[in-house]
């Protein structure tokens, strides 16, 4: 029998800051794995010089992407989880002033980003996104190592082939699941629905207490960065010009409501007018409020990427202020468990990340993945759930990545509205299904959304090297 690769929801879901999963908060966390390396070594205080090489996606999406800012700061030893976003700039500035930078917080070092920081066209071996760092010690030896950033955060050392299956942490899952058809299985033989096999699952590695905390903070940054993009208005940073839209369309949809804090606010929206458009309108606001806070180095949640991060939390917020005025934090933790689980079968059949596959692997999974979420909340059956994913990411099959300028920004943002209004219909078209005439299994999508990815050209994944990012230039905007 094959190894099964146990993925936790909290692997799906991570907290970081934008723009980019792959290009930041994965080359952020290189960084940081890469001092925990010297750390190891005990060679950390020997250092005099740190050099960086960016590869492939890396090097020609990595300026848009903010990917050398984000290496800077994982070289200082911040936690991207918690470093101040509004002290980045200020940060950046200093080292980029005086050419020095603290290594791992504790030992000054020279370092100018313009000379230390390379990017290079030419792709490695494992995976488009590869970065090498290296480090000159003061006997004149030198260390290097090699991590690549395969989406949603998650840093490999050599990434995986599809060749076999790799045997990761939490191997000890009670119910170990690497295709949908198992996860279906067991919700068979146990009469369980989705999220509780998963929550089963979650148990065996922490608490639940310490799970409802972890998944608090998670709804937390994802329900600030709404309220956040909802409330800024101007323009975004990177040069293209582009106008924030949640504030404005915000503002039109909540009149002249007055609140206080995001609890109030999600009351105020209750209150509101419920028309079609008006709904229509208000999860596009959600998930461009989301992306617009990542688009300007906010905390955002990837979900599965940060490039998608605002299709789960406007979905779960269409539920909490549409659907069920009476949803509390049990739905929202159904919903993530869900959601996480269905984003993991994605990962371990396909990709999630956009230099591998396009963007299918991200707003396609994100949306797979809110609709499933969604379904459960609605009452739908484990079959109607996964029937909710598939359907989500049959109409994302094929969808490039063609990001302007290399920005997350167009078509981005706007891709994360779409995914989450198909998210809610692909609910809708599940629960109204008899399932015996269902005719594509999730894990049929899965299989092709991965043979759609290696037949995609390179140009349409994550390189700005072709579609929007080469018929539309900079004198456009």
């Amino acid at each position: 029998m094959d190894k099964v690769e146990s993925i936790s929801v909290f692997d799906m879901l991570k907290i970081g800051v934008g723009p980019s999963s792959s290009h930041t908060l994965g080359p952020w966390r290189a960084a940081l794995r890469w001092l925990d390396y010297l750390d190891l070594k005990g060679i950390t205080s020997q250092v005099q010089e740190i050099k960086v090489d960016l590869y492939g996606s890396l090097s020609l999406t990595g300026k848009g992407h903010a990917t050398d800012i984000a290496v800077i700061l994982g070289l200082c030893g911040f936690d991207p989880v918690t470093y101040p976003i509004s002290e980045i700039d200020p940060c950046i500035d200093d080292i980029q002033n005086e050419k020095y930078l603290q290594l791992a917080g504790r030992f000054s070092i020279p370092f100018d980003p313009e000379k230390q920081i390379q990017f290079h066209r030419r792709f490695l071996k494992y995976h488009p996104n590869g970065m090498k760092f290296t480090a000159i010690l003061n006997n004149g030896e030198s260390k290097s190592r090699t991590y690549y950033s395969i989406g949603g955060g998650f840093v490999v050392r050599e990434a995986r082939t599809r060749t076999k299956r790799v045997q990761e942490r939490f191997s000890h899952f009670p119910y170990p699941i690497q295709t949908a058809d198992e996860l279906l299985d067991y919700c068979k033989q146990t009469g369980k629905t989705v999220s509780e096999i998963v929550m089963l699952n979650e148990l065996s590695i922490r608490n639940e207490k310490r799970i409802d905390e972890k998944l608090k903070a998670i709804w937390d940054v994802m329900l600030d960065s709404m309220y956040t993009g909802c409330h800024t208005e101007g323009t975004l940073p990177g040069g293209l010009n582009v106008q924030r839209r949640a504030f404005e369309t915000h503002r039109k949809l909540i009149s002249n409501s007055t609140y206080s804090t995001s609890d109030e606010w999600i009351e105020t929206i209750r209150d509101t007018e419920v028309k079609f458009r008006q709904i229509l309108k208000w999860v596009s606001c959600f998930a461009l409020a989301v992306n617009e806070v990542n688009a300007s180095l906010g905390r955002v949640v990837t979900a599965p990427t940060n490039g998608s991060a605002g299709v789960i939390p406007a979905v779960m917020m269409y539920y909490m202020v549409i659907e069920n005025h009476d949803a509390n934090f049990e739905d929202v933790k159904r919903f993530m468990l869900v959601a996480g689980e269905i984003g993991s079968l994605f990962k371990k059949g396909a990709t999630i990340s956009a230099a591998m596959g396009g963007c299918q692997a991200e707003i396609g999974v994100s949306s797979a993945m809110a609709a499933a979420g969604l379904t459960e909340l609605m009452g739908g059956t484990p079959e109607q759930v996964l029937m909710a994913a598939e359907i989500a990411m049959e109409h994302h099959l094929g969808l490039t990545c063609d990001p302007i300028a290399g920005l997350v920004q167009i078509p981005c943002i706007e891709r994360n509205a779409m995914g989450a209004v198909k998210a809610i219909n692909a609910c809708e078209m599940a629960l109204d299904r008899d399932m015996g005439t269902a005719k594509v299994p999730l894990d049929k999508v899965i299989a092709t959304m991965w043979e759609t990815a290696q037949d995609m050209h390179k140009n349409y994944k994550e390189t700005s090297e072709g579609g929007l990012a080469v018929k539309v230039s900079l004198s456009d905007c």
